[in-house]
């Protein structure tokens, strides 16, 4: 079984290790033996445990979890080059990685926390002659796309790596505008579950201006819904969370 090392021990880290631990040995690498130890206690299973401080990442498949701020400092920590960094760090260039840490190759992917239930949408650029290795790795975790440019994954880590927040924030509000109306509060989340469950299988053969228009009669319940929903503008808010969000990746 090959071996990830994972560099770094927060969220994002443990949802992608819980997508892999199946068919990867995990080995992570933190600042304590504590977190570490909650970590595999989180994960379910036995990992190989080190500390940052002078670990080797000599010929090692590194995925790097930390805080994109952190780069420069845990640089200063560590020693050897590894073989390959996948680097899901927002924003955080190819250059300013190679700059850091010296690895033989750096591939960008930006997966969402939906790895965890092995339904990541991971967006992926950096050195070609990875990219295969790469799309295996991560299409463990869920579906993969190869982007042709950093402009690009920046945009997608607005619009996947952010966007469970997006649907999160509008999933909360439909369940709450039930709630207000007089449904239960358990009925409206189960209601509300279900049918973001089947929405994300219809939305993957059927364009949304299809699907909306299939559901929209001529002076019924959808539309007058809907159209609270652009007398809202929320089309245009969602497009400029979008830009808002690609904004900030640029900033990092």
């Amino acid at each position: 079984m090959k071996t990830i090392t994972f560099i770094g021990n927060g969220n994002m880290a443990l949802s992608i290790a819980k997508g892999l631990k199946a068919n990867y040995q995990i080995q992570v690498v933190g600042r304590s033996f504590e977190k570490l130890d909650k970590f595999e206690d989180k994960l379910g299973v036995k990992i190989q445990k080190a500390l940052l401080d002078d670990f080797d990442m000599n010929d090692k498949t590194i995925l790097l979890c930390v805080k994109p701020a952190n780069v420069e400092e845990i640089s200063t920590r560590l020693k050897g080059k590894a073989r390959v960094i996948f680097s899901v760090l927002a924003g955080t260039t190819l250059a300013k990685i190679r700059q850091n840490l010296n690895p033989l190759a750096v591939v960008r992917t930006m997966p969402n926390l939906a790895a965890s239930v092995n339904k990541s949408m991971t967006t992926l650029t950096g050195d070609e002659e990875f990219k295969e290795e790469a799309l295996e790795l991560l299409g463990t975790i869920g579906t993969t796309r190869w982007l042709q440019s950093e402009k690009e994954i920046d945009i997608a880590t607005a619009l996947a790596g952010s966007g469970p927040a997006y649907l999160a924030l509008i999933a909360e509000a439909l369940a709450d505008g039930a709630v207000q109306q007089g449904l239960k509060r358990d009925d409206a989340m189960a209601i509300m579950r279900g049918l973001f469950s089947g929405f994300g299988d219809l939305i993957q053969d059927i364009h949304p201006a299809i699907l909306k228009d299939g559901v929209m009669s001529p002076g019924g319940t959808t539309a007058a819904g809907y159209g609270a929903l652009e007398d809202a503008k929320v089309r245009s808010a969602c497009m400029n969370a979008v830009k808002e969000a690609y904004k900030k990746t640029k900033e990092l």
